[in-house]
């Protein structure tokens, strides 16, 4: 606040620059509710983090689960399993199914898809006000509404009469393609918070057709917290 708010602006003024309309103060970032510190010992390296989960694993915590103009708390646990739940399960996991889908039932051809239909009002809101947080928990009731969606739809099914019915055909190539446009809108307000994220999905889905990429988007990392699928001795 001191160097923003005071010598910032007078080195601006000097320099006969424009100086800021906003300024951003941001809170502090604790440790399982403690104040970081070299005495204590427990400083987080964010290189160790960017390394062990991705660059935008970090910025996805940092973002959504530290309030932006608030203190916020880390720990290797929390992290864990945001990425776990929220990037891989969440995110990652519609992303591989509507491609999967798209693959298996229409050849990986997407054709036309409709424009988004979130109302994305108070996700420009947050983003004028420096309120990333609440911008992006927007995105995240994107997300799940479009997992929630697949699940209600159950395009698989609907694929199982496709020999038998012409309408089911059109049907499953509409559902399919309003997924896709939704996907492709999420992926569009993720570029200020999970670049190369967003990146991917505008590869993969954004020319018409599938463009497949090699590896699994956010795979499940189970460092700091049990793995559910190791039974215990």
């Amino acid at each position: 606040m001191r160097f923003h708010a005071g010598l910032w602006p007078a080195m601006l003024l000097g320099l006969g620059l424009e100086l800021p309309k906003k300024i951003l103060v941001h809170g502090m970032i604790n440790v399982g509710g403690t104040k970081m510190s070299k005495t204590i010992g427990n400083v987080v390296d964010p290189i160790k983090v960017i390394d062990e989960f991705g660059s935008d694993a970090f910025r996805y915590y940092f973002s959504r689960h530290i309030p932006t103009l608030d203190d916020g708390d880390f720990t290797w646990e929390k992290f864990e399993n945001a990425y776990n739940t929220e990037l891989a399960n969440d995110l990652g996991n519609v992303i591989q199914r509507i491609l999967s889908m798209v693959t298996r039932y229409e050849a990986g051809v997407i054709g036309d898809t409709p424009q988004g239909e979130h109302d994305m009002g108070v996700y420009h809101e947050a983003m004028e006000l420096l309120d990333y947080n609440k911008a992006i928990n927007e995105v995240w009731l994107m997300v799940r509404s479009l997992n929630q969606y697949i699940e209600n739809v159950k395009p698989w099914e609907i694929a199982k009469k496709i020999d038998k019915d012409v309408e089911a055909k059109v049907h499953l190539t509409d559902v399919l393609a309003y997924a896709v446009g939704a996907l492709l809108q999420i992926g569009d307000l993720l570029v200020p918070f999970l670049p190369d994220t967003a990146e991917r999905i505008h590869k993969t889905f954004g020319s018409g057709t599938i463009v497949s990429s090699e590896g699994v988007l956010f795979p499940k990392i189970y460092k700091y917290t049990p793995n559910p699928t190791v039974k215990k001795l």
